[in-house]
């Protein structure tokens, strides 16, 4: 049996991979991390309350288990929130991956570990895991310490660096690009979106196949999972609008410099996936795609 920890077992990513690994419950034995009740529905795993921003609690408990692999999908990932409370998004992004790092040094764990498109400025896009990262934001600025973490770490580690990730699980905390944007059409109400942003966002299911497939092959280093496709967010709101048979004149256009948000956005992601096609024989689709799977899901 594969010893796996998931840390942020209750978040969109998190409930997931529960859902995926649990599938193959006599090869995986799951252990699931997070705060307060167990919200992913599910008695078929060892769920353990912890606030893992708690250094000894955590390496205490990780010692106890002794798992094979750790999956590290907690983070502090609301970009203005991280502008604002610069300590606690430290903490959950930077000094909890500290901890796992040199816990798996003394047990001998490997760690994979979710990273992100804002690493960038966005000047580019279509950005290679070899490219120099020069974030705008604490939160970029914060995840991107966290990959030289590890890199650093002499220990086994993956990064999968994303994008704009939406899904659906049992109990969600947060929305995400694609429930929003479907709630607020169905309410027809109108929303403005930014045309001058430019993204390739996740389906997390993929997300979970790849920390899957990374763990299977014991892939290490750096790669990028997205969609295979840049689209603007507005093209985005779109095809969301599209998909679901909705009314995408309620969508409107708006330019990034109208929207004062806290943090500054990388106007341009999107990943060159080529790197992940070879490696991890992994093939990301398009978003229109992936939304018509995610779509027969929620039906």
């Amino acid at each position: 049996m594969v010893k796996v920890v998931v840390t942020g077992s209750n978040g969109l990513l998190g409930q997931s991979l529960l859902k995926l690994l649990l599938k193959e419950h006599t090869k995986y034995q799951v252990f699931g991390f997070s705060k307060g009740e167990n919200r992913s529905g599910r008695k078929d795993f060892k769920y353990i309350s912890i606030d893992i921003t708690d250094e000894v609690l955590l390496k205490n408990q990780i010692k106890e288990i002794q798992p094979d692999f750790i999956i590290n999908t907690a983070a502090m990932t609301n970009v203005d929130a991280c502008e604002n409370n610069k300590v606690a998004c430290d903490t959950l992004n930077i000094e909890v991956v500290k901890w796992l790092a040199e816990v798996s040094k003394y047990i001998d764990a490997h760690v994979i570990h979710i990273s992100t498109d804002f690493i960038f400025d966005g000047k580019k896009g279509n950005y290679k895991e070899t490219d120099a990262p020069n974030p705008l934001s604490h939160y970029g600025v914060s995840k991107l310490k966290s990959e030289e973490v590890l890199i650093n770490s002499k220990i086994d580690f993956t990064i999968l660096r994303t994008i704009l990730v939406y899904g659906q699980v049992f109990d969600m905390s947060r929305s995400n690009i694609v429930l929003w944007v479907k709630k607020m059409l169905e309410d027809q109400k109108e929303i403005t979106i930014v045309d001058d942003q430019f993204r390739a966002p996740t389906y997390v299911e993929d997300l979970a196949m790849a920390c899957k497939i990374s763990m299977d092959k014991k892939a290490t280093g750096i790669f990028n999972i997205s969609s295979k496709e840049l689209l603007s967010v507005y093209e985005i709101a779109q095809q969301i609008a599209v998909a679901f048979s909705l009314d995408k004149s309620f969508i409107k256009p708006i330019s990034t410099a109208t929207l004062n948000q806290t943090a500054p956005r990388p106007a341009k992601t999107g990943f060159d996936l080529t790197k992940t096609n070879k490696e991890l024989q992994f093939y990301p689709k398009s978003f229109q795609e992936d939304l018509q799977i995610f779509k027969e899901t929620l039906s």
